[in-house]
């Protein structure tokens, strides 16, 4: 058992993982998280692959199938509403045999915090400011708390990581903008439809309603170049490129958009990759989103939740040599992670058609999509990568 004290930066899907971990391998751990408590999207995520196994030896599965929704399929339709497409989610798991269960990230986020709670102290409201380290140890600032030294420091502080731009340098070194973005909006109303995410496109652009527990969310992906002076915090701005975006619309996007000027819960960013070197510094490491964000539909989730266990692992093995167990977490995760940063492309071309023609050519596929076929499409884009 080791008696090493880590700061974890940020309380999201990784963070509270890593916490539970290292809690149950011995460390004195502290988490810093910016809000003043427990906030994620309520977007839905999978936990899916290897990160089944991990919520299992958490005993956190049967919570999460209990968060689980209740969605069964997606839905295609055109500007009148008419359906011109679908794909049965439940056949699809049945045939290949998958234990994942599709949850909101607000509820995977609470179940995760809850098993964790006990594992680490928690800092919310609070930020990192500057980091020092050295051989021994890296001091650290925070914009409320007294400066404190810690062991090691893990940032898990997502796409837009405080941790690693101290550490590693500005985020434009790092993150790369994939051509899309994506917003989310909950509707305060039921859905229409409770068991189907009804989903709209023109050609470069797509608008979903998602049941989530009984309420409306709505997603919006859209093609764009990188937005000059982007900034994910300004809701204005957000507000501003939807209504650019989706401007003649047809379907449900004229209410959205009506919605979305009023909206004080939107959430707008940018699809982006994090490519960096190395997702460690000396006594300094990255996990999750801050080191790979690689994903559109939910993928996210599962690589944090897997990669949390692995360094986790990895620490308890040589807590005494981190930069080695950083180096074994990298090598282990990234053949995780590798192979996702070139399905972006593909899950954009699925939901996102760029032409008439190529909406047209989904929504064929999804009429001649045998179950079959599509169960072992999917048993491919499940299957861990060393298999």
């Amino acid at each position: 058992m080791s008696n090493e004290t880590v700061l974890i930066s940020g309380a999201g899907i990784a963070g509270t993982t890593l916490a539970y971990w290292l809690g149950r391998h011995g460390f004195r751990t502290t988490v810093v998280e910016r809000a003043e408590g427990l906030r994620s999207s309520g977007n839905p995520v999978d936990v899916r692959g290897p990160a089944v196994a991990v919520a299992e030896a958490m005993g956190v599965m049967p919570a999460l199938r209990e968060a689980a929704t209740s969605v069964t399929g997606m839905r295609f339709v055109n500007a009148s509403g008419r359906q011109v497409g679908r794909v049965n989610m439940r056949a699809l798991r049945r045939a290949s045999a998958s234990r994942e269960v599709e949850v909101t990230r607000t509820d995977l986020a609470a179940i995760l915090y809850e098993a964790s709670r006990d594992s680490a102290e928690v800092l919310f409201g609070d930020t990192i400011t500057s980091l020092r380290q050295d051989e021994g140890g890296v001091d650290v600032t925070f914009a409320k708390a007294a400066p404190r030294r810690f062991d090691l420091v893990i940032g898990a502080d997502g796409l837009h990581s405080t941790t690693r731009r101290l550490a590693f340098g500005d985020e434009s070194r790092f993150v790369r903008h994939m051509g899309l973005y994506v917003a989310t909006l909950p509707l305060n109303g039921p859905a229409d439809d409770p068991d189907h995410v009804v989903i709209h496109n023109a050609p470069g652009r797509m608008a979903s309603i998602h049941p989530v527990h009984g309420q409306a969310l709505a997603a919006l992906i859209f093609r764009r170049t990188a937005v000059d002076g982007f900034d994910h915090r300004a809701l204005d701005q957000h507000k501003a490129i939807l209504a650019e975006a989706y401007a003649g619309d047809g379907w449900l996007v004229p209410q959205l958009l009506d919605r979305v000027k009023n909206a004080d819960d939107l959430w707008l960013d940018s699809v982006s990759q994090v490519r960096i070197d190395s997702w460690a510094q000396g006594r300094v490491a990255l996990l999750g989103d801050a080191a790979s964000s690689v994903s559109l539909f939910g993928e996210g989730s599962t690589l944090a939740i897997a990669g949390a266990h692995t360094l986790a692992e990895e620490l308890a093995a040589t807590p005494a040599a981190p930069e080695s167990a950083f180096a074994r977490y990298e090598a282990r995760h990234r053949l995780l992670v590798d192979p996702k940063q070139g399905n972006v492309a593909m899950a954009g071309a699925l939901m996102v058609p760029s032409s008439r023609a190529g909406i047209a050519a989904r929504n064929m596929a999804t009429r001649l999509w045998s179950t079959a076929a599509a169960g072992s499409w999917l048993r491919n884009q499940l299957r861990p990568a060393t298999s």
